[in-house]
């Protein structure tokens, strides 16, 4: 399932974003229609350019701590920081800095424990600690699956030297 971890210095990035608020977890026709909105607003101007655009879905609670009807997660596409935004879209800057990219092909059922992975696995002997930076997945190769069902996807955690 993992296909390792890399610590990287990633830029500022500007992203035009459909934010959900409420449960999500396992909802596959919900992140279909996220997605859906989105490429239908972001097509037509021109802004999706794969594999020089970052599909991305920051994730801005725990929901092993937040009541799911109070979970927030944008679907997000990178966008030049000039772009103009309505309606539904909005456009926020995910902040550069150090990130742990965690690398996985996944199939839908499989997000819960990658991110599980990552946090209970992989973080405690790494020698970082996350920051208060948005955690994120982001999907190299666009968020289309392949012909097994999987999705290549990196789980994307701030950190910072313990």
């Amino acid at each position: 399932m993992n296909q390792g971890v890399e610590i990287r210095e990633l830029p500022e990035m500007t992203v035009a974003y459909v934010r959900h608020v409420g449960p999500y977890q396992g909802d596959a026709k919900l992140f279909e229609g996220l997605w859906g909105s989105l490429m239908s607003w972001a097509g037509p101007r021109k802004l999706v350019n794969f594999p020089e655009t970052q599909a991305l879905i920051v994730y801005h609670d725990d929901p092993e701590i937040t009541e799911k009807q109070k979970l927030r997660l944008s679907v997000c596409l990178s966008v030049p920081p000039d772009t103009q935004v309505e309606g539904a879209v909005g456009k926020m800057t995910i902040p550069g800095g150090r990130y742990a990219l965690a690398r996985f092909n996944l199939t839908p059922e499989q997000y819960g424990d990658a991110w599980q992975w990552v946090f209970a696995h992989w973080l405690p002997g790494s020698g970082y600690q996350p920051d208060d930076r948005p955690c994120f997945e982001m999907y190299p190769g666009g968020d289309a699956p392949d012909e097994t069902g999987k999705v290549t996807v990196d789980i994307v955690i701030p950190v910072r030297p313990l």
